[in-house]
């Protein structure tokens, strides 16, 4: 399992255009839950319901722009590099990757 905890550049392909921000991710101390935060140009959103299964993260997040929705997030955390997906109701999913910082 890779370590998985860490901050990370953050880009998701929205119907809105390329979303760039902050991912933080913060294991708890059983190893198989997490908490943290997405931060960018559509605000702050934490992490809830986090879970970690192998390199595997999963987790929720509710946006409130441009309309307000729960999204449901998945990750594959390869070394320092995640791969993902959003789906976000009624605007389908959306992939991203981002890269852990320093």
């Amino acid at each position: 399992m890779s370590e998985v905890g860490g901050t990370y550049d953050f880009v998701a392909q929205s119907p809105m255009g390329e979303q760039t921000g902050t991912f933080t991710v913060v294991p708890g101390p059983d190893g198989e839950t997490f908490t943290g935060q997405l931060s960018g140009g559509m605000g702050t959103m934490d992490v809830q319901d986090g879970t970690i299964s192998g390199d595997t993260l999963t987790w929720k997040m509710k946006m409130g722009m441009p309309m307000p929705m729960t999204l449901d997030c998945e990750a594959t955390v390869d070394g320092d590099a995640v791969t993902g997906s959003i789906k976000a109701g009624i605007m389908g999913t959306m992939p991203f990757t981002a890269q852990r910082q320093g």
